[in-house]
């Protein structure tokens, strides 16, 4: 079968916010985006997926939605968005938006009616209980914020849910009515050209219909993130989300190619069953393993990726993501330097890649201070502010990075070291970190092998590195990948010609016998 456009492209998550700015409010925008589609076509990407743009009073910077169905003035209007969408298409690129289900913002009309009164019609489109007997939460219950996730409104003498914010309640999905609205909310993008969804806290949406307490983790400490205070058993997986999903994708299919991206945080072994029995649910199930990896060696990248090839149902298409809008920069977590290798290892591997906006810089986390945090996880906890991996794109060496004009305060600090590391100058150092990322995109693009072809990983005495091959007919070729910053040996097999290197510098012909790699040294090889 021809494969589709999701399982050949690479994924560009674009957070709007903080892209480029053309209207000096200090905040990125649509047009900032179709401004900068020469760029990403240039770059290499296909696939550009926007956070959320919609409507909102931004208490979670768009994630509490108050209006499905169109933009948020801050970023622009319908009509640009329609631009965006005719501009892309017209360079061969794709675009997904974020569809977020599990709540809207207690500002969306559907809540207002809801809360209204317990007789409202849409009193049930969202969760509403009595309190407990002493008064408190219905249950124990816990916000992924912190505190209760549960509000009680005075009103009406009851608790709404609220797994995020206290300005997003949750929608109760058990009502089919909900989820006939949320459905045409689906339509309503599709009818405008959008290419798929990436869906928010899929693996959230249902909950358990009795409100039964939630297993305390005796493992938890302070420090710890505040989700995990407790095991999640009634709140989150539950049986019926998969056939909300399958009813998710049966939207889609009807308008063609389209691709349904799951946001799930599970463990593997669970994350897997968001494929569906049939591979009729999610197209591509996030796979967030490279976020949370117990360390930074060539042993763990190895189990877990063999791992997740082989519990992959059949038919099932993997995907790799290394930084996101929610997750500290791969740069900052492991080094600027192995960011080179992981950049690698992500363009490398079987299936669909995902690259955070600024990663192909190898741009690291920005230190936001205390009086400039907007993410409300941060407010609470400063030291787990997601704002810190959110901050404007490099551009060049203008003020402000070229984000923003420069008699304006971008609504986040623009790191210190733009003026030498940013695109503009990037593009003219053939071995700078975008031109490497550029050359492994279009590497992956021209080589069947990289695109579509088998991975098998490689054993080797070397416990500092990680081998691996990619196969497809005839072809064959190993990355090479040495995860420590000292020269290290392998001894393969054969003779081999490099393709390309970390450091930008073109080798040849190579024995494999006796392989030599300097310090945070990747290589691309062509088995002859």
């Amino acid at each position: 079968m021809q494969p589709s456009w999701w399982q050949t492209g690479v994924i560009y998550q674009i957070y709007p916010r903080s892209f480029l700015d053309t209207n000096g409010d200090g905040i990125g925008d649509l047009p900032g985006i179709t401004k900068k589609l020469d760029y990403l076509q240039w770059l290499g990407v296909d696939i550009l997926w926007l956070s959320p743009i919609f409507p909102s009073p931004m208490a979670d910077f768009g994630y509490d939605i108050s209006n499905y169905c169109d933009i948020d003035p801050l970023f622009g209007t319908l009509q640009e968005l329609d631009v965006l969408v005719e501009q892309a298409h017209r360079r061969g690129l794709k675009l997904v938006l974020d569809f977020v289900p599990n709540h809207t913002s207690d500002e969306h009309p559907w809540f207002q009616e809801s809360r209204s009164s317990r007789e409202n019609e849409k009193r049930d489109w969202y969760i509403w209980h009595d309190p407990a007997p002493d008064g408190g939460p219905p249950n124990n219950w816990t916000s992924f914020f912190g505190g209760s996730a549960w509000e009680l409104d005075a009103q009406t003498g009851q608790y709404y849910l609220h797994m995020f914010d206290v300005k997003q309640p949750d929608l109760n999905w058990h009502n089919p009515q909900v989820r006939q609205a949320m459905y045409d909310v689906l339509r309503f993008w599709l009818d405008r050209g959008i290419d798929g969804f990436r869906v928010d806290v899929l693996w959230l949406l249902m909950k358990d219909e009795q409100l039964r307490d939630n297993p305390i983790n005796p493992d938890w400490r302070p420090g710890d993130l505040p989700e995990q205070r407790q095991f999640r058993l009634y709140n989150e997986d539950q049986p019926g989300v998969h056939a909300i999903v399958r009813e998710m994708r049966s939207v889609l299919d009807t308008y063609g190619e389209r691709v349904l991206i799951g946001e799930i945080y599970l463990p593997i072994e669970r994350l897997v069953h968001y494929y569906g029995e049939s591979l009729d649910e999610a197209h591509l199930p996030f796979n967030f393993q490279l976020f949370s990896l117990p360390g930074w060696e060539a042993a763990i990248l190895r189990q877990v990726i063999d791992t997740y090839e082989s519990l992959l149902p059949a038919g099932a298409w993997p995907n790799w993501v290394l930084s996101n809008h929610d997750r500290p920069r791969i740069a900052t977590r492991i080094g600027k330097a192995q960011a080179r290798v992981a950049q690698m290892l992500l363009l490398t591997l079987r299936g669909t890649p995902t690259c955070y906006y600024g990663d192909e810089l190898g741009m690291e986390n920005v230190l936001v201070p205390l009086e400039m945090i907007h993410d409300p996880q941060g407010k609470e906890y400063p030291a787990l502010s997601r704002d810190h991996a959110r901050t404007p794109m490099q551009w060049d060496t203008s003020a402000n990075a070229g984000f923003s004009s420069s008699h304006v305060t971008p609504w986040l600090p623009v790191s210190e070291d733009y003026r030498t590391n940013n695109v503009s100058v990037s593009r003219k150092n053939i071995r700078s970190f975008l031109m490497f990322t550029r050359t492994l995109i279009e590497l992956r693009r021209l080589l069947p092998a990289l695109k579509l072809g088998s991975y098998q990983s490689i054993e080797q005495d070397n416990p500092s590195c990680f081998v691996y091959q990619r196969g497809y007919q005839k072809e064959r070729y190993l990355v090479v990948l040495n995860l420590s910053d000292e020269k290290q040996v392998l001894s393969l097999t054969g003779k081999g010609r490099v393709l390309l290197t970390t450091y930008m510098d073109f080798e040849g012909t190579r024995d494999l016998a006796e392989l030599y790699l300097r310090g945070n040294e990747g290589l691309l090889i062509e088995i002859l």
